[in-house]
């Protein structure tokens, strides 16, 4: 889909319905291949519409970033849902969890015996219908405790009344160029010492969860049991950058006019202008990434700079400038983060609007 409908005022998110429904169904055949669980985090597209999409193809539930994100997804049904994340717990968000376990299957992570035991103890009675897992780090260095220390971790949520589930990891320094495969060893390495300890101090590991969109091609059976991709529903940027996406796979991108433009001479670059800007892009760019996202239409331009509501594209020397008022789809750097910016999408399908899906999860960081 290269045209942007009519009806859509820029800038605006678009979703290209069917190029979504052919990545979901691509990700789900090639996990079910490996004799894996796919469990997609949801934090990437916040919509209902989109998780139910992913169920139907045969994901076992939902990975979440927050209590809140999983309040919306239980609403709208979902049975299932991991909170990948370190929680602390306080009474507030402890109730918040018993209600929620009334509805679903619902499982937290946690990386420190600390937080394990202020999450039983603000729970109560109810922490034995919450499942725990043990974050792990494999390599990333941001959460997680070291493989070796998971058991510790692990006796400490039996003992405050929690039901230890197994072990998970995010392998983020697989986004990064040429890091994947060298991510997914990582991960191997790092849940599989975690388990076996856990398992040496008593417990039945049932679920060994890691997998990051980057990595989840090079996941295998036996080191783990689920992968939790996310950005693979749409693409980004950043994929398009690492190759580990293509053009025609990318199934969001934001409509955006141009509305100035300039040939350029005296050191002065060529340019056009494009009223996307910082809050509807985002503003994430990696040390690696060549620009601040990607126009479609012209793979070899560079956004070179953001503003709130400006683009600065740097326009190939080959190619002819675009006339004002010419609409182009861009590519975010960092989808994630471009979603949580608006409060619906527009749904595209055959080049037409055909719906408009609201972002219900959209700021629920809590």
């Amino acid at each position: 889909m290269e045209m942007v409908p009519e009806e859509i005022d820029t800038p605006e998110i678009m979703v290209d319905r069917d190029v979504l429904e052919r990545n979901i169904s691509r990700m789900a055949a090639a996990v079910g291949s490996k004799g894996l669980a796919l469990r997609p985090h949801a934090k990437t597209h916040k919509m209902p519409q989109i998780a139910a999409l992913q169920l139907a193809a045969g994901a076992v539930g939902l990975t979440v970033a927050t209590i809140g994100e999983a309040e919306v997804f239980a609403q709208h049904g979902a049975e299932d849902l991991f909170i990948a994340y370190p929680l602390w717990v306080g009474q507030r968000a402890a109730e918040r969890l018993r209600r929620l376990s009334a509805v679903a299957r619902i499982a937290v992570g946690t990386d420190s015996a600390e937080a394990a035991t202020a999450l039983g103890s603000a729970l109560g009675e109810a922490a034995g219908r919450i499942e725990v897992l043990v974050e792990v780090d494999s390599g990333h260095h941001r959460s997680g405790t070291a493989p070796a220390e998971t058991a510790a971790v692990a006796r400490a949520a039996a003992a405050a009344g929690l039901r230890v589930a197994g072990v998970f990891t995010f392998p983020g320094h697989s986004y990064g160029p040429d890091m994947p495969a060298r991510a997914a060893e990582d991960e191997r390495a790092a849940l599989g010492e975690a388990a076996r300890l856990v398992r040496e101090a008593g417990f039945e590991v049932q679920r060994v969860s890691g997998g990051s969109t980057p990595s989840a091609a090079f996941a295998e059976s036996g080191a783990v049991t689920e992968v939790r991709p996310g950005v693979y529903v749409f693409g980004d940027a950043q994929q398009l950058e690492l190759g580990r996406t293509r053009p025609e796979d990318i199934a969001l991108s934001v409509a955006a006019t141009v509305v100035s433009r300039h040939e350029g001479a005296g050191g002065i670059p060529r340019r056009i202008v494009l009223d996307a800007g910082s809050k509807v892009l985002g503003g994430d760019r990696p040390a690696w990434a060549s620009g601040f996202g990607r126009v479609l239409a012209a793979p070899d331009a560079r956004i070179t700079a953001l503003s709130e509501h400006h683009a600065t594209v740097a326009w190939p020397d080959a190619e002819d400038l675009p006339a004002l008022g010419t609409r182009l789809r861009v590519v975010p750097n960092h989808v994630c983060v471009a979603v949580n910016l608006v409060d619906s999408v527009a749904v595209v399908s055959e080049g037409r609007l055909v719906d408009r899906w609201d972002v219900a999860a959209r700021g629920r960081n809590s």
